[in-house]
């Protein structure tokens, strides 16, 4: 089996002692191919050039979180646009709305959202979604530019069935973390998980981040990583009632669509 682990933040700090070991042990799991996050135009990149050295296939998004949106300005995203440029940059983001911490006032992440989106319009780009606390903005900010849109990923869904057929309805595509394996917090996405038509769902780990709780035996340092992308979709796979194969195929084939991987 092979699988894409489509949102990943390998350049963190979390990584920088064994990253050959955690790349190694994620080859060893079948995960061939990742996809690295830019949430600023420094650490895009940064992401960037990280790709570039890796002994596996690696490719990367370029964009600029709601929480750096108030360095959005004509300088940076005409560093975004060339960053686009190059061919390990396949979407851009990680842009959106996060009403929940709002460590950029909230008209700042508005404002860098739009940009964004205007030009993942002009470059004909996928775009990497994050929503939190923000949903009926984040709908009606994305909503115009959408038909103009190759292709978004709402990355990380944890949100409710209204959040999720609203996103259906804008043919978003859907991405899964270790969430779903929360036994306090998942329970409702291992039900809404069913909902997800196969051809928009695509699958991540978010590393460091959401570490699958049920994990056995749980790692030491309670950091996630790619390698545990597979038991992820175990749990997808489990949850709709398919085999792991065929999960596994159908995302990646997702991914690779998605992300334009064999253009």
């Amino acid at each position: 089996m092979e699988f894409i682990d489509i949102g990943v933040n390998l350049s963190n700090k979390a990584f920088a002692r064994d990253l050959e070991a955690v790349l190694e042990r994620a080859e060893a799991a079948g995960v061939k191919t990742l996809v690295l996050t830019g949430t600023s135009v420094g650490e895009s990149e940064s992401v960037l050039e990280l790709a570039r050295s890796l002994s596996i296939r690696a490719y990367t998004t370029a964009g600029i979180h709601p929480h750096h949106a108030t360095e959005v300005n004509a300088e940076s995203l005409s560093q975004l646009r060339a960053l686009c440029g190059k061919p390990e940059v396949r979407a851009v983001g990680e842009t959106g709305l996060d009403f929940n911490r709002d460590f950029s006032p909230r008209p700042a992440q508005e404002k860098a959202f739009e940009r964004q989106l205007e030009l993942a319009c002009e470059l004909g780009l996928p775009v990497f979604l994050h929503q939190r606390d923000a949903h009926p903005r984040f709908l009606d900010i994305l909503k115009p530019y959408r038909d103009n849109l190759v292709d978004a990923v709402a990355h990380c869904f944890t949100g409710s069935r209204e959040e999720l057929w609203a996103y259906l309805d804008l043919d978003l595509h859907i991405g899964i973390t270790g969430w779903i394996c929360d036994e306090r917090r998942g329970l409702h996405l291992q039900e809404l998980v069913r909902d997800i038509p196969a051809e928009r769902l695509l699958i991540e780990t978010d590393a460091p981040y959401l570490t699958p709780r049920d994990l056995d035996p749980k790692p030491k340092n309670g950091r996630n990583e790619p390698a545990f992308l597979p038991h992820v979709a175990a749990r997808i796979a489990a949850c709709r009632g398919e085999a792991l194969e065929d999960l596994a195929a159908r995302t990646t084939t997702n991914a690779r669509r998605f992300f334009r991987m064999d253009a």
